[in-house]
């Protein structure tokens, strides 16, 4: 069987581009700083509001509920077509608003590009301008460009990193204007504690108006920020069951909130939807903002489509770590599925990072699955870890066929007496019924060193899980 693959290799893609760029750029221009004031500010409400504008309010508001009727969403439109030369280099962009008020739960706001034109003074939650609807109620949402967490303390600023968003539109990526249309919305769960208050463009104090400030030039930026060297990695696997808990009730905030407790280094999940029936929304983009919002953290992230179908919407496996991506891959196989891989490097050691997602139904396709990735996880360099929700106990063919290249991680904690779980969890160590969710690694990987396992008890006071699944946590030693 032929698999069809797609591979992004960031390492030899920047050495590319920098030989290329010591060639034809231009010595670096000095840097200037841009303040642009005014925003188009405005709110977008929904239900009973949804054709009233408010752009000539004095504040503004942001705050998810599940009725329509009181959630609140910005949208801001800077003039980065006029004061800036088409393709001027963009050394860093940052969007400000001040907090004015609000109940005191903290959230964590996203910032999306906006793909259409609206006018200030008409756009409303049903329509982007007079007699011109928006494709989606609520202002047509590109791609995220991050996010922040807002207080409730009057005077507060908070700030979105904005320079990729700034630099693709002054290159006039997105049609012939190169304005900056920027929504911001709280993508947590519904509450009314979420309720947040800004100022506005009619604040009387210029100084605490929405600004976006815009640095011109080639301004040397320092590289990202490794993590520290622990000499351990911590991994979690997890299948989200697309976001819906044993209530029957759709929250990813209640996933993240649990993930970012778990102290996971790398997460590989499963089930995740990105922009379909389950809450119709990215949440590959959205698990990543929200753990950088409850970590404090820079996560790296790559999605994988379950059909194959990469640019796709639907359901997939996602791969989040705290290390940059070295690189990634993914492959199509046998029945729908697929695997992917992120490479990358802890405390000096390339380690590859596999996860999979097997057919629930058939131990023969689940069999030939297992052929497949190990065929395919064998291109890739020690040391490697893999991962998924295989829908298997470990005496199906399918694991054993695995436990000949891999050892199962649990396996080896419950033989150190270090495998962990909770009273009551029978089988011991199962993650659904039975156990079928693994970290497994390599045999020839000589830099890891299973140490410990831990399933988690995700239940609430109710004994309501976020999942069907329950997490498992390995932790390695890198040597």
């Amino acid at each position: 069987m032929k698999l069809r693959t797609f591979r992004r290799t960031a390492a030899n893609l920047s050495a590319v581009l920098c030989a290329i760029a010591a060639l034809v750029m231009p010595a670096a221009a000095s840097a200037q700083t841009l303040q642009l004031t005014q925003s188009n500010a405005t709110v977008l409400r929904g239900g009973i509001n949804a054709d009233t504008n408010f752009s000539s309010d004095v504040l503004l508001a942001t705050r998810a509920s599940s009725d329509a009727t009181y959630v609140r969403r910005i949208i801001v439109k800077f003039d980065t077509q006029n004061p800036i030369s088409a393709n001027a280099s963009i050394a860093s962009a940052a969007l400000t608003l001040t907090v004015a008020g609000g109940n005191p739960e903290s959230r964590a706001i996203a910032a999306y590009r906006i793909a259409e034109s609206y006018d200030h003074p008409e756009a409303t939650w049903n329509q982007r301008k007079t007699s011109t609807t928006w494709s989606t109620a609520g202002a047509d949402l590109a791609e995220q460009h991050g996010t922040a967490t807002v207080t409730a303390i009057v005077g507060s600023r908070v700030t979105f990193d904005v320079t990729d968003l700034v630099q693709a539109a002054v290159n006039g990526n997105f049609g012939s204007s190169r304005y900056t249309r920027i929504a911001l919305l709280d993508t947590g769960s519904s509450s009314k504690e979420s309720y947040k208050e800004y100022y506005s463009d009619e604040a009387a104090d210029v100084t605490v108006r929405p600004t976006l400030t815009v640095t011109l030039g080639s301004v040397p930026q320092p590289p990202p920020p490794v993590p520290t060297v622990t000499g351990s990695l911590r991994v979690l696997q997890w299948n989200l069951h697309h976001g819906v808990g044993t209530d029957g009730k759709y929250d990813i905030d209640r996933i993240a909130t649990w993930m970012a407790k778990m102290q996971p280094d790398v997460i590989t999940l499963n089930e995740v939807e990105k922009f379909t029936g389950w809450g119709n929304e990215d949440q590959p983009a959205r698990y990543k903002a929200m753990l950088e919002a409850k970590t404090g953290k820079k996560w790296y992230s790559v999605f994988a489509q379950e059909f194959g179908n990469w640019t796709s919407r639907g359901k997939g496996s996602q791969i989040l770590s705290i290390y940059p991506l070295e690189s990634v891959d993914m492959v199509k196989i046998s029945y729908e599925r697929v695997i992917s891989m992120a490479r990358i490097v802890v405390n000096g050691r390339t380690i590859s990072i596999l996860t999979t997602h097997f057919d629930p139904e058939s131990p023969s396709r689940r069999y030939t699955q297992a052929l497949e990735t190990i065929r395919w996880a064998a291109n890739f360099p020690e040391n490697r870890i893999l991962t998924g929700d295989l829908n298997a106990w470990p005496d199906q063919s399918s694991l054993q066929e695995i436990y000949k290249t891999y050892a199962d991680s649990w396996t080896v904690a419950s033989g150190l007496g270090t495998a962990t779980s909770f009273v009551g969890n029978s089988p011991f160590g199962a993650t659904k019924k039975g156990r079928i969710d693994y970290v497994l690694y390599s045999k020839q990987a000589s830099n890891l060193i299973g140490k410990r396992s831990h399933v988690y008890d995700t239940r609430d006071a109710n004994g309501v899980m976020p999942s069907d699944h329950r997490p498992v946590l390995t932790t390695f030693e890198v040597r």
